[in-house]
């Protein structure tokens, strides 16, 4: 059947149906643009024709080459940074991925703790049950290489990207032992080692000390655990939060420990986000009624989501706070992560204390403000540092006072590493079995820091005022 009745009219819907065409992919590519446009309203500014003919000339013309996808994620890391904000970041691929996975409770490697010493990498302590102690590693043992790869001049991150890896895939090691000539080779699976971000111990008068180091997936869960395992001891008769040193972590495991502690139905914080367009107020969920007392220990490092948890229970709750006035990081961030691991961790809100306070860069302050000995805030000496007779400076005084509180005080003059100064540490070495060459490195810089460490168990003055208040309160 034939519609046409002349070849004209067959000519002109031809022509028609062309100049229809045409129209609708004018309009089609138009309504594209604009699509384009809206969801990404980077295409518009004028700027990022500037940033596509660079990326442009960078392919075609850069001399030693370059990869697409490495100059795509060094703009989206400059494109952060220009913000300004040390909490908002972009991490590639595995930078990212070793964030979110330091927020899971868990991590995939042989279960030894590790630390650096003149350049060698020294076994501390075994998770126990985990691959590295079935396998027969010891304490003190000195990590040579990892996958036949030597250790000399690595770094400690490297000694971690080479030790940690995919679940179930070996990792093979040289370790050398005291007292043995030949290395021992030994091959490991990599298992899922649990990271735990919460201690607890029971002392005097039934006051239950719990520490929690930073808030993770399962950190919450931990606390529970903690709690339970100190009730069933004996009955609570105060509770002392140790959160000094927290640097935060995530959100959700706060509140949940906040609603085991605070009263049903009040206030842990309120969250504010850009242009007050939205504010979410979080309360306490609480089953149960917590009826102990609860006293909180912070100091200037304690930050972010324990400041969340610090504030809350302040206002809240009417726990007492001992120590310093907290860091001050009243914002909060979120984090995306791509497919390729990459993250990108954002600014996105601010948050306020139940009673409307925004505490960014002033903090919470103490009830009682309690400071630790003054020793406590020497500053570290470097993993590395030597020092012996004719060594002067501030290292060398560091070393001097960290003597001093530890009994053995040199007479000479201060920040002069002199004769005095080589008896005074000959003499603590000898005590702790050391080689006593009167001589300082990363050996005897370890022994001075466990035995300062032991002394301030003895005397820290935050975690006795702590114990006071409660005692008194209960």
């Amino acid at each position: 059947m034939n519609y046409f009745t002349s070849a004209a009219a067959k000519q002109r819907f031809l022509s028609f149906c062309v100049l229809g065409a045409f129209l609708f992919a004018a309009i089609g590519f138009t309504v594209g643009l604009l699509w384009m446009g809206n969801r990404y309203p980077m295409l518009k500014e004028p700027a990022f024709k500037q940033f596509t003919v660079s990326y442009n000339k960078i392919i075609k013309d850069y001399l030693n080459g370059a990869e697409p996808k490495k100059l795509i994620n060094g703009a989206a890391v400059g494109m952060v940074s220009s913000l300004e904000d040390p909490y908002s970041r972009y991490l590639v691929e595995e930078k990212g991925d070793a964030y979110t996975q330091s927020y899971e409770g868990e991590i995939f490697g042989i279960g030894a703790e590790l630390r650096e010493e003149e350049g060698e990498f020294v076994i501390t302590a075994l998770t126990k049950g985990a691959p590295a102690e079935r396998g027969g590693l010891l304490p003190e043992d000195i990590i040579m290489s990892v996958d036949n790869q030597k250790l000399s001049g690595k770094t400690f991150d490297d000694l971690l990207g080479l030790v940690r890896g995919e679940e179930g895939t070996n990792v093979s090691l040289e370790v050398q032992r005291a007292n043995q000539a030949e290395l021992i080779s030994i091959t490991l699976k990599r298992e899922a080692i649990p990271v735990h971000t919460v201690t607890s111990e029971l002392l005097d008068g039934g006051i239950g000390h719990v520490t929690i180091s930073r808030f993770a997936e399962k950190t919450a869960d931990e606390f529970e655990a903690a709690i339970k395992e100190l009730q069933e001891k004996q009955p609570l008769k105060g509770l002392l939060l140790d959160m000094r040193s927290n640097p935060g972590g995530l959100l959700q495991p706060t509140i949940k420990i906040a609603s085991t502690l605070i009263p049903k139905d009040k206030v842990i914080l309120n969250v504010v986000y850009k242009n007050e367009r939205q504010t979410i107020s979080y309360k306490s969920k609480q089953e149960k009624e917590w009826k102990v007392p609860i006293a909180v220990l912070v100091n200037g490092q304690s930050a972010s989501a324990s400041e969340v948890l610090t504030a809350a229970l302040k206002e809240s709750a009417g726990a007492t706070v001992i120590g310093e006035k907290t860091y001050g990081k009243g914002v909060v961030q979120a984090f995306n992560q791509f497919k390729d691991g990459s993250v990108l961790s954002l600014t996105e809100a601010q948050w306020k204390t139940p009673g409307g306070t925004w505490i960014n860069k002033t903090g919470v302050s103490p009830d009682f403000a309690v400071e630790l000995p003054a020793y406590t805030q020497l500053r570290p000496l470097a993993i590395g540092t030597e020092m012996k007779v004719g060594s002067y400076g501030e290292d060398v005084k560091t070393l001097q006072l960290m003597l001093k509180e530890l009994g053995y005080t040199p007479t000479g003059q201060e920040g002069m590493f002199d004769k005095d100064t080589a008896e005074a540490l000959r003499k603590f070495q000898t005590a702790e079995k050391l080689e006593a060459t009167g001589s300082f490195n990363d050996k005897t810089g370890y022994q001075l820091l466990s035995k300062l460490r032991e002394k301030l168990a003895k005397e820290d003055s935050q975690l006795i005022k702590g114990l006071d208040v409660l005692k008194n309160r209960g």
